[in-house]
């Protein structure tokens, strides 16, 4: 079986976990906060809080923002829900904006004509959250322009994207948001088994979310409403969650963060021999923009409805599973799920979503997929269907 994303774990890793159960702090200790630092310090943040999921990252990163009722937050539907339920988790309502279809990303001219529109009637965003699909970094210097413009804050979901770059930066600095958020999950980049990571510029911002990570709770008295009765004492400040990560996780992240690069690089190799092996088939191959340099979390590929080659979509799909290589699809266009269905969102409002959706496939991709699987699944890409005669 071949999936299309895979973990890589090595001794390193195994043994900064075991130091850490060995250790007096299996949670809120250390090594959390220097995992932060890892990050801050690759990415070129500020300030970095580790939560316990890229879901967790999104929540907190909208509540900093004073995302709320009578709010409206709008992002890409070619996402994972996650992009989206944090702004309902806050009592917000959310609206999508078409893909262009050479990216997959967020179409800076379809959110620029939806901006006019909207403050024609009053009903601009509070937020946008691009999101960098596949590990491919959105067109953020135009976003932010059109933030400058229209008066709204930027949630950057990288949570295919820590590896990344941006021209000639590192997805995540922030230059053009005010915040970005990572996912540690097993198929992407690095991992940390469940993790995530919300990064800022902005003091005000980190300090919020390093609350609502841990209850909404302070030790800082320079943050108290009371004179501290002691030591001991702390105060909670707001209504805030325990998304914290453990130090078992930050183990993990610490040792895949050495060979983050390496990864990024490995990523690149798989994706140089499938577009040598598959440049001449029926398919439409992803496209890497100048400048950018994706992570590469997923290899997208289309398959033209009148290909004559290799069958529709879905039969090729099927054909993949049935011969152990396990494709899935990244992603249902979010306004397609029954959850969202009830808020009226038109399929007709998103062309490109839908042709997307009718068209993609995320073929395997991972360090350490081999020359030979690559042989292999091309070989089921274009092998020809069978048939039975009946006399």
């Amino acid at each position: 079986m071949i999936p299309y994303g895979r973990q890589n774990i090595t001794q390193q890793d195994i043994d900064a976990v075991v130091e850490v159960l060995k250790s007096d702090f299996l949670t809120q200790g250390t090594v959390v906060p220097a995992f932060e630092d890892r990050i801050r310090s690759y990415t070129g943040a500020r300030h970095a809080v580790a939560v316990n999921s890229g879901t967790s990252a999104l929540h907190i990163a909208c509540l900093a923002l004073g995302v709320g009722p009578g709010d409206s937050v709008w992002t890409s539907p070619i996402s994972f829900v996650a992009s989206s339920n944090c702004a309902l988790y806050c009592g917000a309502s959310v609206d999508f904006v078409d893909i262009e279809l050479s990216t997959y990303n967020i179409d800076v001219a379809a959110l620029e004509e939806k901006l006019h529109d909207a403050k024609k009637v009053g009903k601009l965003p509070k937020v946008v959250i691009p999101v960098h699909l596949a590990g491919q970094s959105c067109n953020m210097e135009a976003v932010h322009r059109l933030g400058r413009e229209f008066g709204f804050r930027i949630i950057e979901d990288a949570s295919h994207a820590i590896g990344a770059t941006y021209k000639g930066e590192p997805v995540g600095n922030c230059r053009f948001s005010d915040i970005a958020v990572f996912s540690f999950h097993p198929v992407k980049i690095i991992t940390t088994g469940e993790g995530g990571m919300a990064v800022t510029n902005d003091l005000d911002l980190y300090n919020r979310m390093a609350r609502l990570r841990s209850h909404g709770v302070t030790r800082d008295p320079a943050e108290m409403s009371k004179v501290p009765d002691g030591p001991w004492y702390y105060e909670q400040l707001e209504l805030g969650y325990n998304y914290r990560m453990t130090d078992i996780q930050g183990a993990l992240g610490i040792s895949q963060m050495d060979r983050l690069d390496q990864y990024v690089d490995e990523r690149w190799k798989v994706f140089d021999q499938y577009q040598d092996l598959l440049k001449d088939l029926d398919l439409i191959l992803p496209v890497q923009l100048e400048d950018t340099r994706s992570a590469l979390h997923l290899f997208i590929i289309r398959i033209p409805p009148d290909n004559r080659s290799l069958g529709t979509r879905n039969e090729l799909f099927e054909r993949l599973r049935t011969n152990g290589i396990i494709v899935n699809l990244h992603y249902i266009p979010i306004y397609r799920q029954p959850y969202y269905e009830r808020f009226g969102f038109s399929p007709v409002d998103f062309p490109a979503s839908e042709h997307y959706y009718s068209e993609a496939i995320s073929l395997p991709i991972f360090p350490g997929l081999t020359s030979e699987q690559l042989q292999y699944i091309k070989e089921v890409i274009v092998k020809k269907q069978g048939h039975q005669t009946l006399f």
